[in-house]
């Protein structure tokens, strides 16, 4: 069965992952979020809430943690919070996330490059027609 396959992966994956970012102190939920708010600062907590596959109340955990250990800030704007690293979250994302993004690559490297889009493409199919919101 393919989907045990694809579960069997991805927690081994999951397991590597944890350990590989226990060095920094985060778990693989913070560091999605780090890599998140990272990547496009400003976000609104309810885009990072979309773009992560935790519930709502999952989300504010995170970022209360993050926000206590001051990686995260959230500024009010209207009704939204938008999300920021701080200096110390800024010095964290570019100490963890481009060597744990390497651990990554390394991962399916057994792949070719062509092997790898293939699998993007399939799994974001699957993706898709499980998301009852896709469009």
């Amino acid at each position: 069965m393919g989907w045990l396959r694809l579960m069997r992966v991805y927690q081994k994956i999951d397991r590597a992952s944890a350990e590989n970012l226990r060095g920094w102190g985060i778990s693989v939920a913070q560091f999605d979020v780090l890599a998140h708010v990272g990547g496009a600062e400003g976000m609104t907590q309810q885009e990072l809430a979309d773009s992560l596959l935790v519930t709502k109340g999952n989300v504010c955990q995170l970022l209360d943690k993050l926000e206590d250990r001051g990686l995260i800030s959230r500024h009010q704007e209207g009704r939204a919070n938008r999300l920021f690293l701080t200096d110390g979250g800024r010095r964290l994302f570019e100490e963890a996330v481009p060597p744990h993004e390497a651990v990554i690559a390394e991962q399916f490297s057994v792949l070719s490059e062509g092997e790898q889009a293939r699998l993007y493409e399939l799994l974001r199919k699957v993706d898709r027609a499980l998301d009852p919101d896709a469009v």
